[in-house]
């Protein structure tokens, strides 16, 4: 039976540790993380993409900052759309050429998606998401003399801006991303948790800040009623214990039990706590399955056989 399942592809899947991060590596990795998710889709299965965009709306900001003496410079919100359109574009044609191989006849397509959040989140208050370069003491003193930016030191590799990363609280193109599901289409959206927007008396306005995909995820899979919410990231299954003699996988968890691990530090909020918070969060929201794994384990995942899965 045709499912509809929401896939949120870790950064590791597009740019890998190690790498620099130019279009063929790009390609290339899209490409290598493709096939089993392809096989959902050859299977019948409506599915939607979301992905990261940590490592290259970096990048965009560095080029951003760098030329802002020749060409003006965009505020945070538009080059998180720009990253989302053209990593967007990428995954597209990658898998477009990859259905054309496999004989695969579904159309695909990206949404750029905008993400409300909430003025009075306290994320803005509490700016904690490092972007962008690293600058030296004498270069974060000039920026400062024209630009209020906050900022942190960062493991003695020098400062770096941090920006807010409030949580979502709607998705603007739920209805548009109803529509072509209900067509059946594969939909790639909410690219790097979506662009943030506040929104007063339906009107909508950018802001500067940075929004967690797998949160975004969660929110999209939960508002297009998803049947299952994949959080793929770099490892087949959830431990507690990570790193040590005493590791410990989890094949399945409840969410008081999350909660619980969570509160003795097994998940840290660098890593596994943000993808645990999300799983929490599909399954606050009426969602029923939510499973996290890596993409290579997808299928086995689906089949219960790896993977951990978060249940209430």
């Amino acid at each position: 039976m045709s499912k509809k399942i929401v896939l949120a592809i870790g950064g590791n899947a597009i740019i890998k540790e190690g790498q620099k991060g130019t279009l063929e590596e790009q390609i290339q990795n899209i490409g290598e993380s493709s096939g089993p998710v392809l096989d959902l889709i050859e299977q019948g299965n409506t599915v939607v993409i979301t992905h990261g965009n940590g490592p290259q709306v970096g990048n965009t900001l560095i080029k951003n900052q760098m030329a802002e003496s020749v060409v003006p410079s965009y505020p945070l919100d538009v080059l998180d759309a720009e990253t989302q359109g053209n990593l967007g574009y990428l995954i597209q044609q990658v898998f477009k050429n990859k259905m054309v191989e496999r004989n695969i006849n579904r159309p695909i397509a990206t949404v750029v998606t905008q993400s409300v959040v909430s003025k009075e989140d306290p994320a803005f208050a509490n700016p904690t998401k490092p972007i962008g370069p690293f600058y030296t003491q004498e270069e974060l003193d000039k920026i400062l003399e024209t630009e209020k930016i906050s900022y942190i030191e960062d493991s003695g590799r020098g400062f770096r801006r941090v920006v807010a990363s409030p949580k979502p609280v709607k998705i603007v193109e739920k209805e548009a991303i109803e529509a072509l599901l209900d067509k059946e289409i594969t939909v790639i959206t909410a690219g790097g948790g979506g662009i943030p927007v506040t929104e007063e008396n339906g009107m909508l306005k950018g802001t500067d800040a940075v929004i967690d995909k797998d949160f975004a995820s969660a929110l999209l899979a939960a508002e297009v009623k998803a049947d299952y919410l994949f959080i793929l990231t770099g490892v087949e299954q959830v431990a507690i214990h990570f790193g040590t003699p005493q590791q410990q996988n989890l094949l399945e968890m409840t969410v008081e039990e999350a909660l619980r691990y969570m509160e003795e530090g097994h998940f840290p909020k660098g890593s596994m706590g943000p993808k645990i918070e999300a799983a929490i969060l599909f399954l606050q929201k009426g969602g029923k399955n939510v499973v996290i794994t890596s993409i290579d384990k997808l299928k086995d995942a689906l089949e219960g056989k790896t993977g951990t899965r978060v249940t209430l």
